[in-house]
């Protein structure tokens, strides 16, 4: 599923004003750049139910040079072969693999290992990076960011499960056994069930797009 023509041309269109506030001193310019920023939240309002000003709000707090966001998420697997999953408190108590953005100052791996802790109160121990890809060639909602998504194999080394300011409930999951209420902004089912290959199979080559 490919986002809208719409999208793909707001955010263009961001990222090209962005651009141009993070190197242009001319105030011309930098009058004609922010119209640019505007008329992208214009075009992004008209088609969402978000207000403009809301985004606008969120495309000034984006600076200098513009790249994707990165996403990580952490497959841990229990000694039974079963997968660790949290549910969402943000998107209807829906459930999704442990993970967020990256962190300032953390590496993608360090970032994922703190997202388990903080979702759902274990400690992991990241084995192998297993997938990198587009969130916009997955089939995920459209999303005001471009983003890069990250996975990685693990497994837990303690802790004990524990909901958080983020999630409402914490679970082991066999493959025969796994839900159907996702959180599909953040998880996808087929990329739930690539993780299980991928921990069968410790042969096969990093995913990605």
């Amino acid at each position: 599923m490919n986002e809208p023509q719409w999208l793909l041309w707001a955010r263009q269109l961001q990222s090209i004003a962005q651009t141009g506030l993070a190197f242009n001193t001319n105030p011309f310019d930098i009058e004609r750049y922010e119209a640019i920023r505007s008329l992208a939240a214009e075009a992004m309002a008209a088609h969402s139910a978000a207000a403009q000003e809301t985004i606008e709000s969120l495309f000034r707090g984006e600076t200098g040079y513009p790249t994707p966001k990165i996403d990580v998420r952490a497959a841990v697997f229990d000694s039974q072969g079963r997968i660790l999953l949290v549910r969402e408190v943000m998107d209807d108590h829906r459930w999704t693999l442990p993970g967020g953005w990256a962190d300032v100052n953390l590496s993608a791996s360090a970032s994922a290992v703190k997202e388990v802790r903080e979702e759902s109160g274990y400690e992991v121990r990241i084995l192998r990076p297993v997938a990198i890809w587009d969130r916009a060639k997955q089939g995920h909602p459209p999303s005001v960011y471009s983003c890069l998504k990250m996975f990685f194999l693990c497994e837990p080394t303690g802790g004990n499960p524990a909901i958080s300011i983020e999630t409402s409930a914490v679970g082991w999951f066999a493959r025969a056994d796994l839900p159907t209420d996702w959180s599909i902004g953040r998880t996808l089912p087929r990329q739930v069930e690539r993780m299980f290959e991928h921990h069968a199979d410790p042969g096969l080559p990093i995913d990605y797009d």
